[in-house]
């Protein structure tokens, strides 16, 4: 297929895809619709490339962590990173990023499993032994982009379970779905799980 009919095949995709508005900081995104399972669709939050927004995000969460007493942040891999990295950089506190796959260089690491909503896979998170002295023992917040089903966040809070941390705080950027499910999390928005055979 040549380039201008790919360009002109993408750009009716985008077109005829549905899309959720959302907005942090000021800015403006449109999330596309995926759908993960049938009739029930969420919008996709893809932070990476997008550094106005993640500027935007952890500028707004720095200013609401403000009110918590942690040392650490931690996420999973890998579209958090670039959220925890400026999130460090805007709090001055260190973060630890939890693994998809086991290296040797990892060491004696601590392991748990979580299910991926937007993979439909098992995924197995893991701790370098390097960064378990930075969480042993410490104050710590668990952050992710979008909180879901919840799965990837309790992977991450038995993982610092087993490594003797105190869970301060979590955040995201949204959470997603049951509303209710998530008071405790600090967040800068919800999104909510479009069913089509609600009426509601």
């Amino acid at each position: 297929m040549q380039r201008s009919n790919l360009l002109s095949v993408v750009e009716e995709m985008e077109a005829t895809q549905s899309t959720y508005a959302v907005e942090v900081g000021g800015l403006k995104r449109d999330l596309p619709l995926f759908e993960v399972a049938p009739g029930v669709r969420i919008a996709v939050l893809n932070v990476l490339g997008d550094t106005a927004l993640v500027q935007a995000a952890a500028t707004g969460l720095a200013t609401r962590l403000a009110e918590l007493d942690y040392e650490v942040l931690v996420t999973a891999e890998a579209k958090s990173i670039p959220l925890v990295h400026a999130l460090s950089v805007a709090t001055g506190r260190p973060y630890v990023v939890l693994r998809k796959s086991y290296k040797p260089y990892m060491g004696d690491a601590l392991s748990a499993t979580t299910h991926s909503i937007t993979t439909g896979d098992e995924q197995t998170l893991y701790l370098d032994a390097k960064d378990r002295d930075l969480v042993a023992g410490a104050r710590i917040v668990l952050v992710d982009d979008v909180i879901s089903s919840g799965s990837t966040l309790e992977a991450m809070r038995k993982i610092m379970d087993h490594a003797g941390s105190i869970i301060a705080g979590e955040a995201a950027i949204f959470t997603e779905g049951e509303r209710g499910n998530w008071q405790d999390v600090i967040a800068l928005g919800h999104l909510p799980v479009f069913d089509d055979s609600d009426p509601g």
